[in-house]
């Protein structure tokens, strides 16, 4: 007697985000019109990007950039490096930046990029020729009246100054908007490098209020830079034997 297998998950990124848009805009009651030109990303742009290699081959990588809406303003989003980057997940990214951008008000509209590549394995020179090619092949598209990328999964202020350069060579001219970001010396942000980790402690920390936990005797699951920070806001770490009672705070792995 064979068994009924279960039914398969559904775990497209672009249709998780379509999903929650659709909750949301029942919520709103939006007009049906509105709600089809919403669900649907305004731009894609798949590229090819051929990079020579160390060892002198030739090997090509496949890049994205998604603009998903560009109705309160230029497209705003990061650019991930990962071997598991798809087209659907930088669409979903890309329209949860419009989202995230539209809740706290600031005039932007949602974009995302990526490379399908693993960083870990390409050398420096790898990573500028592959950064740059790619950069190159979607300056049609970015600008700072048009679409401003960010550092994401495996990228950094060193990627966004090798993007900032090779858009400039392009256009003929310092072109310091185009991505934000980049170095301190190149006209980038205190604070940056540490901010999405910042986002999560200042959500955690409202979190904590609802729930009516105290973080004083809060535990968390953590490492690296991000438990610093917990620490920091006096979070203790909360070793694997230990059981209950404490806030489990759980980084999730690119």
């Amino acid at each position: 007697m064979s068994s009924a297998s279960a039914p398969k998950e559904e775990l497209n990124p672009f249709e998780i985000a379509k999903q929650q848009f659709d909750r949301a805009a029942d919520y709103l009651e939006l007009d049906h019109s509105l709600r089809n030109v919403l669900r649907s990303a305004k731009r894609q742009l798949i590229v090819s990007i051929p990079v020579r290699m160390d060892g002198g081959e030739t090997k090509v990588f496949e890049g994205y950039r998604v603009q998903h809406n560009i109705a309160r303003g230029p497209a705003k989003g990061g650019i991930r490096y990962h071997p598991n980057v798809t087209l659907d997940e930088v669409k979903a990214l890309a329209s949860w930046m419009t989202w995230k951008c539209a809740t706290v008000g600031i005039p932007y509209g949602g974009g995302k990029g990526g490379v399908v590549c693993d960083p870990k394995s390409l050398s420096m020179g790898e990573l500028e020729r592959l950064t740059r090619r790619y950069a190159f092949e979607i300056a049609p598209i970015i600008g700072p009246d048009r679409d401003i990328p960010a550092p994401d999964v495996y990228t950094d202020s060193q990627t966004m100054a090798w993007i900032m350069d090779t858009i400039s060579m392009v256009h003929g001219h310092t072109e310091l908007g185009v991505v934000t970001g980049k170095p301190l010396s190149l006209g980038g942000s205190q604070g940056r490098h540490e901010a999405t980790a910042r986002g999560a402690l200042y959500a955690l920390r409202e979190a904590c209020k609802v729930k009516g936990m105290s973080l004083t005797d809060a535990r968390s699951r953590g490492s690296g830079l991000w438990q610093c920070r917990l620490n920091h806001h006096g979070i203790s770490r909360q070793r694997r034997r230990q059981g209950g009672g404490g806030l489990r705070f759980q980084m999730w792995p690119y």
